[in-house]
């Protein structure tokens, strides 16, 4: 069952030109100074809420929302994203991702599913590790942008200054 630290239930930003429901999947394994959503770092969170949840909100606002983004944390940590996404799909909603490319594997396994990418890329390559906090974590979101691109998936890159902390938006 997907773990789930938050829900937007409305987002006229997280999906370019669609309203969507954003769900926040708890769990991140980087450490980013300027993380937005520290309390959904840990992989299990305080107050976490039912997939059943969600799924039932999303049955109600069918035709009213035009896509629902999986966001986070990192949504690529979750085993069961796909799953999650395939129920998604089956209501009739568009699939959103946000994600830092974290987990390459399991990215392949849903750009299948997805309609729409916003990857977060943390910091040049080369300064990568240094921001997240994580060995291997610049040959990891390269191998996921690497898949993205193949993918002809729509995408965004989102970046940060060098600085670490002004938030920007670039069209892939």
């Amino acid at each position: 069952m997907l773990r789930v630290g938050g829900l937007t239930r409305l987002s006229a930003s997280d999906y370019p030109g669609k309203l969507a429901a954003v769900v926040f999947c708890q769990g991140c394994a980087w450490r980013c100074g300027y993380c937005h959503n520290p309390e959904l770092q840990p992989a299990r969170g305080k107050a976490e809420l039912p997939w059943t949840r969600v799924v039932s909100f999303l049955e109600r606002r069918r035709g009213l929302l035009d896509a629902v983004v999986f966001s986070g944390g990192e949504p690529t940590l979750q085993a069961s994203l796909r799953e999650a996404m395939q129920e998604v799909k089956a209501m009739g909603f568009l699939v959103g991702l946000h994600t830092a490319g974290m987990v390459p594997r399991r990215l392949a396994e849903v750009l299948p599913l997805v309609d729409w990418v916003g990857m977060d890329v943390k910091a040049p390559f080369e300064e990568h590790e240094r921001v997240t906090g994580a060995r291997g974590s610049a040959r990891r979101a390269r191998a996921s942008l690497r898949l993205l691109r193949a993918s002809g998936v729509a995408c965004e890159l989102h970046t940060v200054s060098r600085a670490g902390s002004a938030p920007g938006r670039a069209p892939a």
